[in-house]
C-alpha cells in the first residue's frame, strides 16, 4: 500500500511538473501583445494575397494624393499663364483622376477605408498656393508638386518590390508609371529649385 502511494504521488508530480513547464510556452505564444503576434495582427489574408500595414499605407498615400493634387492643378489650370505649367496640370489631371478610379476600386476590393478630405498638411500645401501672388505661383506651384511626388516615389518601389498582395502589386506598378510622369513633366516647366528639393527645404 505505501508503495502504491509513492508511485501515484511521484506520477502526479510528473504531470504537475510537465505542466508547469509546458504553460509558460503555451500562455507566451498566445499573447497578442508579443512582436510575432502584433506582426500578424496588422496583416490580413485575401484572394489577391496577404495585405500587410504598408499595403494599406500605399493605398491611402494614392487616395490622399488626389485628393489634393487634383485641386492643385486646377488651380493651375485657371491662374498660370505658361504653356509648359498648365500642361502639367493637364497630366496631373488625367493621372490621378485614373489613379483615383483604381484605387477606390482596389480600397473596396480589400475592404480597406478610404479618406475624402487632404490632409492636413496636404490643405496647407493648396492654401501656399492660394497664398503665392500671380509672379510666385507657378514657381510656388510646381515645387510643391515635384517634392510630394520625389518623396513617394521611393515609397511605391518597396511596396513593388515587397507586396504579396497581387492588386496591391498592381497599383502601385500604375501608380510608380503615373507618378514619374508627373515628376517629368514638372521638371519640364523650368520652376523646379532643384537645390531646395535636395536640401529638403521645399
Amino acid at each position: 500500500m505505501p508503495r502504491f502511494n509513492g508511485s501515484l504521488i511521484a506520477g502526479l508530480a510528473l504531470v504537475v511538473t510537465v505542466g508547469a513547464l509546458a504553460f509558460p510556452v503555451w500562455s507566451y505564444a498566445d499573447r497578442s501583445g508579443t512582436a510575432q503576434a502584433n506582426m500578424a495582427a496588422s496583416s490580413v489574408n485575401t484572394q489577391w494575397g496577404p495585405l500587410t500595414a504598408s499595403d494599406r499605407d500605399l493605398i491611402m498615400r494614392v487616395r490622399l494624393a488626389g485628393l489634393w493634387e487634383l485641386p492643385a492643378a486646377e488651380k493651375a489650370m485657371a491662374r498660370s499663364k505658361s504653356a509648359k505649367v498648365k500642361e502639367a496640370a493637364d497630366h496631373l489631371i488625367v493621372g490621378h483622376k485614373d489613379l483615383d478610379e483604381r484605387v477606390r476600386a482596389v480600397a473596396t476590393q480589400l475592404g480597406v477605408e478610404l479618406p475624402n478630405v487632404p490632409n492636413e498638411q496636404q490643405q496647407g500645401f493648396l492654401q501656399q498656393m492660394d497664398n503665392a501672388t500671380d509672379d510666385q505661383f507657378d514657381r510656388v506651384w510646381a515645387n510643391l508638386l515635384r517634392s510630394a511626388h520625389g518623396k513617394i516615389f521611393p515609397a511605391i518601389g518597396t511596396i513593388r518590390n515587397q507586396t504579396e498582395n497581387t492588386l496591391v502589386r498592381k497599383l502601385a506598378s500604375d501608380t510608380n508609371q503615373t507618378v514619374l510622369d508627373h515628376i517629368t513633366m514638372l521638371e519640364k516647366t523650368g520652376q523646379v529649385d532643384f537645390d531646395a528639393i535636395a536640401n529638403g527645404t521645399i
